[in-house]
């Protein structure tokens, strides 16, 4: 057994191999306080034939035993991923394929364990970190290793992998990924902040990682595999000169068709021309010739780009494709947006809810409650394409995450707007980022229901050419810029702050000033969608859809529920069916009644009322005699509640006999002069003579 640590933020990372798992071809354990994760890679002995992908699948599992507890559910045990698992697995996996070498092309599986969870310690950063472990000590050819932390903020100071405690002061969530050679991926959240905050968060996570690095390495040394031989990827250099010779300049030409469906039929007509060229050779080597045909794409559109300036469809490295915004556009959703960025299209739509409809979360540190949701779908015919629909993929788990994140901090709290919030974005047509639209037409959407957001949100995906001394950014990158560059970096925000960041780096890191660039650039084409977007909705919509619950919140003395709910829920029963609402009654006292109108809502509010009630001092009330007794009469001054008129109290005259005054079934204004301890009440009609009820003369 072989072990090494780092020291990050004064806690202690301790990477362990050589005790669990053996037959991987790389296994760690890795540690901080009492979270324990077990991290294993392994990779066939042999490459797939025919593939033009690298085969790798990553699994990040939480087991329930890890936090000292059994499964629900009727077969009590793990079952399908959690949103969280697909997220994590996804954080594994984006920064660490692009660091295998081309032409690796052995299925590979890492598996992250969670195996012990303290509740302080998140076991997400130590299965990066444990994932990079494995596969630089495994026999895995992997240009590694890096390393990952959690940057919060609070009260202005940057934390290094923050508590849950922090985190929940903590108006910055980052987690940031880095080798030796640079930033490989950033991805997180920031309530409004500054470009320069989130820079500083980047890069002092960066040294810190630095540290967990140099512990890999160590255990490297200590414990590590000789690398496996990699075969040198052959290419048929003859014919690739050939094509490049024979339909270069046609596939130069048609890569500067703007549209991207002609750009696409103009290149799949000059490649069937290179099949048929070659004939029964074409036909058996189809994929290697893809293969060669999207190389030679990606050296002319990266030329286009780095030598003459120019993009394809003629845009300026900065400039935005034209932008059309829609509201209103559905009319039975509570909310609907239509956004159109170029050639991608996101119809965004809004449903709100009640406390009901929250989506119940179940984690290792426990069960919490999701009132605001936005789920993302990517059909098969928004690029043209024919497929099986099925659940959702992790790249759309992925993509609504960070559109969700991009809106949260703009939300109003549960006081101010006590809805549950679900956002669907529909994609119809994608040429570029797609999450980036979500995030747009989620902003015009939300403000099409009524739902009072701070501000309007928009978002904007970034790109990066690096060709040795030269590296360009471009605004609003498109498929094949994304496809044949080198970043994808997503950025969203306020006109004046960050929201949302995700980046993914294909070549080895991006230095401090480069992503400065791209930051304040992506800054800059934020406004102008903002600005487009403003020009059809600016601020969220006073009145909300008709077709909306219209909630109303009371709260009452908490011995009261029994009253509203009554014998077997036959009270509430009752007034739900009479007003048509729906109530939800908690054990504070707290009263939450839905409805889709106000009338409705108002009537349920008034019957919940007369049922809890309690009479207040000073208060003037219309009250029923209900009984008449010698010393004075029993006054009824709401349903279910009566206090006593003495004899003395009703008139300022003195009386003789109390039906001389008033009688049974008689009604009459009465002031609460006295409440004992026992909740006896004491009424007087004379303080009440002339005044009308509800009124006070204290």
């Amino acid at each position: 057994m072989h072990s090494t640590c780092s020291t990050v933020s004064g806690k202690e990372i301790i990477f362990e191999t050589g005790r669990l798992a053996k037959q991987a071809s790389g296994a760690v354990l890795v540690r901080c306080g009492e979270t324990v994760v077990l991290v294993t890679a392994v990779a066939e002995k042999h490459g797939r034939e025919g593939i033009d992908f690298f085969p790798l699948t990553v699994d990040y599992l939480e087991m329930t035993y890890a936090a000292g507890k059994i499964p629900g559910g009727f077969f009590k045990r793990e079952g399908r991923p959690t949103e969280k698992e697909i997220l994590t697995s996804r954080f594994i996996d984006r920064p660490i394929r692009p660091l295998f070498p081309k032409g690796f092309s052995s299925e590979t599986q890492i598996i992250a364990t969670v195996l012990s969870s303290d509740g302080e310690h998140d076991p997400d950063m130590l299965a990066i970190n444990g994932a990079s472990t494995a596969l630089h000590i495994s026999d895995i050819p992997f240009g590694g290793p890096i390393g990952a932390v959690r940057i919060g903020r609070v009260d202005g100071n940057l934390i290094v992998n923050p508590s849950p405690l922090e985190d929940t002061y903590s108006d910055l969530n980052l987690i940031v990924v880095g080798s030796r050679k640079g930033i490989v991926m950033v991805e997180g959240g920031a309530n409004r902040l500054s470009e320069e905050i989130v820079m500083e968060g980047i890069f002092k996570g960066y040294d810190e990682i630095m540290k967990i690095v140099q512990a890999q390495e160590d255990l490297r040394e200590k414990a590590g595999k000789p690398k496996r031989e990699l075969s040198p990827v052959v290419q048929d250099s003859e014919l690739v000169q050939k094509i490049r010779d024979q339909w270069g300049g046609r596939i130069e030409e048609a890569i500067a068709i703007p549209g991207k469906l002609d750009r696409r039929a103009a290149l799949d007509e000059i490649y069937l021309t290179v099949f048929e060229s070659l004939g029964e050779e074409g036909e058996r080597r189809r994929g290697e010739i893809l293969g060669y045909t999207d190389k030679i794409e990606g050296e002319y559109i990266r030329n286009m780009i780095l030598e003459k300036n120019v993009r394809i469809g003629g845009r300026s490295f900065t400039q935005v494709r034209d932008i059309s915004c829609e509201v209103g556009v559905l009319p039975r959703t509570h909310g609907s947006a239509l956004f159109t960025r170029g050639e991608t299209q996101a119809l965004v739509l809004v449903t709100l809810g009640t406390s009901s409809d929250e989506q119940k979360i179940e984690a290792l540190e426990g069960s919490s409650y999701k009132s605001f949701m936005l789920h993302y779908k990517f059909p098969p015919f928004s690029v043209g394409e024919v497929k099986f629909l099925r659940g959702p993929s992790r790249r759309e788990v992925g993509h609504g995450a960070l559109a969700e994140r991009a809106l949260a901090y703009l939300l109003p709290d549960d006081e101010e707007f006590p809805y549950t919030i679900r956002v669907v974005s529909e994609i119809l047509e994608s040429n570029g980022s797609s999450s980036m639209a979500t995030v747009c037409g989620s902003s015009l959407s939300l403000m099409d229901a009524g739902v009072p957001i701070v501000e309007p949100v928009a978002g904007i995906a970034m790109g990066l050419l690096k060709d040795k001394d030269r590296t360009v950014v471009l605004s609003d990158i498109i498929g094949d810029e994304d496809h044949h560059g080198d970043m994808d970096f997503k950025v969203t925000g306020t006109k004046d702050g960050v929201t949302a960041l995700q980046m993914d780096i294909k070549i080895e890191g991006i230095t401090r000033e480069t992503l400065a660039e791209a930051l304040l650039q992506a800054r800059d084409g934020r406004r102008h969608i903002l600005s487009e977007m403003k020009s059809v909705i600016s601020v969220p919509r006073k009145e909300m859809s008709p077709y909306a619950p219209r909630i109303f919140i009371m709260y009452v003395n908490p011995e009261k529920i029994r009253d509203i709910i009554g014998p077997g829920g036959k009270v509430i029963r009752a007034i739900q069916e009479e007003t048509g609402t729906k109530i939800e009654v908690d054990d504070t006292g707290k009263v939450v009644i839905a409805s889709v109108d106000v009338l409705g809502g108002n009537q349920a509010k008034a019957s919940i009322q007369s049922i809890t009630q309690e009479a207040e001092l000073g208060r003037i009330y219309m009250g029923l005699v209900r009984k008449i007794t010698d010393f004075g009469a029993f006054v009824e001054i709401f349903p279910g509640t009566d206090g006593l008129v003495h004899i003395s109290q009703l008139v300022p005259e003195r009386v003789r006999k109390v039906t001389d005054i008033i009688k049974e079934g008689d009604t009459c204004p009465v002031k609460v002069i006295g409440i004992d301890a026992q909740g006896k009440i004491k009424l007087s009609r004379k303080d009440a003579i002339g005044l009308t009820p509800d009124s006070s003369n204290d």
